[in-house]
């Protein structure tokens, strides 16, 4: 089997045997990271297929054939985000105001639960804080640059992503899911 590697150098000498090869190691996992945000699946498998597009077009700028993984994926999610934006899917609250207080403690033992039970919890999320809980939490993206991302101020993301992640404990602490 052809390395990662030299699939990467063989791309950028132009062998379309290298792009096909790179395409079925990653199509499924950068398809997983865009379904974190696209729940449309013809719209993600578009999203899946601009991406690889773009990185075939730019591979010569990709300094470390072992990044392309991390690589590929970035492009999907910001490809993601910026079809929720055309869309005009607004990222804002879905809940009257209330006040926060950012720097409360969560008692983070409560996230020691199955992954797939918080799956499903992040999945009931409304789209807003489902979107910086995955951007943050699973893809860890800093929020200054969720917020630059999604056009919001970083107090916004911050306090959205205290609100989603509370809000995950509170459906596992009520018993939704199992342990």
């Amino acid at each position: 089997m052809i390395s990662q590697q030299d699939l990467v150098a063989m791309c950028k000498n132009g062998d379309p045997y290298a792009y096909t090869k790179l395409y079925e190691h990653n199509a499924k996992y950068v398809y997983n990271a865009i379904c974190r945000y696209v729940e449309h699946t013809g719209e993600a498998e578009d999203i899946m297929q601009e991406a690889f597009v773009d990185a075939y077009h730019a591979i010569a700028k990709l300094t470390n054939a072992d990044s392309f993984r991390p690589w590929i994926k970035r492009i999907a999610i910001n490809k993601a985000i910026n079809w929720l934006r055309k869309k005009r899917l607004e990222l804002t609250e879905l809940e009257p105001e209330t006040t926060v207080i950012v720097d409360e403690i969560v008692d983070e033992e409560e996230f020691e639960f199955n992954m797939n039970r918080i799956s499903q919890a992040i999945e009931e999320l409304p789209l807003a804080y489902r979107t910086i809980f995955q951007l943050y939490a699973v893809e860890n993206i800093p929020q200054v640059e969720i917020a630059q991302m999604l056009g919001m101020s970083n107090s916004t993301v911050r306090v959205q992503y205290f609100r989603a992640k509370a809000k995950v404990l509170e459906m596992l602490k009520e018993g939704h899911y199992e342990r």
